[in-house]
């Protein structure tokens, strides 16, 4: 896991490198035939990405996005109208068999598909109309770090490009130099919070949602430790009355609209005497974990590298071998 997530600088060059010809070209397609809607079908680490892909296209194209269940059509048989809409089928493997029935639903009512897996030959590919390769190559450890960096780019870039920002497009290519920066990053003050505790939340707003997402699927991956997930807004409802002495939140923000609400939360939590790890953000009575400057479009994909090099690290003190977690395995097919 922690070599593998070390390749991501590498592996993001590689990928800019080889699509910028296929995604400029994807980019200009949106731009002539505008899809009234976008659907993301995924699982896992994928759904998290998109998730990140809600938020960027919303944001950014000013077009809504959605995530398909997958069920609707694998298991109830379901076919939705679908025309004129984009569906992004996003697979490490791409041979689910779950997504692979979705993707085929879609294509039958209209959808134009688009696929970024890591495998080029993968079913998945073969049955979309544009392929997006993600070029992390082998990925041995059952957490995936550089293929989920990977898709985020791959994301960013393919955004950038359909919305003709000069801005995000520039700092799209600059990831490789700041993907090695936020590796070295400094996430060490986080160890003595999370070393023995049972519980956590992570927490996270609007692009950043998905990061604590990814976050908390790695906690309970490759550390044993229970951790979930929930928006800066939406943890204020009923999760709020469980966080306390000996329940943890980890709050991840990027520079944006969202970070006032998480600072706001960060300083009620520790003034209520809960531990409080913040990243991307400042508030009193926390901990702080270091960030890059930068765009907060890109923040997320820049969290992930001190995210992983930390969760490597916490799993092994707390007794966990994060390659190999128990009763999972690399590749998850569900139907």
């Amino acid at each position: 896991m922690h070599d593998e997530a070390a390749e991501s600088p590498a592996v993001v060059a590689r990928q800019l490198n080889a699509n910028a010809q296929l995604i400029s070209d994807l980019g200009a397609q949106l731009r002539r035939r505008p899809p009234r809607a976008v659907v993301t079908c995924a699982r896992g680490s994928s759904d998290h990405a998109a998730t990140y892909a809600k938020y960027l296209i919303e944001t950014r194209a000013r077009v809504l996005t959605s995530s398909a269940a997958p069920s609707v059509s694998s298991v109830y048989g379901i076919e939705q109208d679908l025309s004129d809409c984009l569906f992004i089928a996003i697979s490490q493997s791409g041979r689910s068999p779950d997504l692979l029935a979705s993707v085929a639903a879609a294509k039958r009512s209209g959808a134009t598909i688009v696929a970024l897996c890591n495998v080029p030959n993968a079913p998945l590919c073969a049955v979309a109309d544009h392929a997006i390769p993600l070029w992390a190559g082998a990925e041995l450890s059952i957490a995936a770090t550089k293929s989920y960096i990977a898709t985020l780019t791959a994301l960013a870039h393919l955004t950038a490009e359909w919305t003709e920002d000069t801005q995000l497009l520039a700092a799209t290519r600059a990831l490789p130099a700041a993907l090695a920066a936020a590796w070295e990053l400094d996430w060490r003050a986080a160890l003595p919070a999370l070393r023995t505790v049972e519980h956590l939340y992570v927490i996270g707003r609007g692009l950043g949602l998905g990061a604590a997402q990814e976050t908390a699927l790695k906690c309970k991956e490759t550390c044993g430790l229970h951790a979930e997930a929930y928006s800066g807004a939406e943890v204020r409802h009923g999760p709020f009355a469980l966080l306390g002495p000996g329940f943890p939140a980890l709050i991840l923000a990027q520079d944006d609209a969202a970070r006032p609400g998480l600072e706001l939360l960060g300083n009620e939590l520790a003034a209520r005497g809960v531990t409080v790890l913040m990243a991307g953000a400042h508030a009193p009575g926390v901990t702080q974990l270091p960030t890059l400057p930068g765009s907060a479009v890109l923040a997320p994909i820049l969290l992930a590298p001190s995210v992983y090099r930390l969760l490597a690290a916490l799993a092994v003190e707390r007794g966990h071998d994060p390659d190999r977690p128990p009763h999972l395995r690399k590749v998850t097919e569900t139907v």
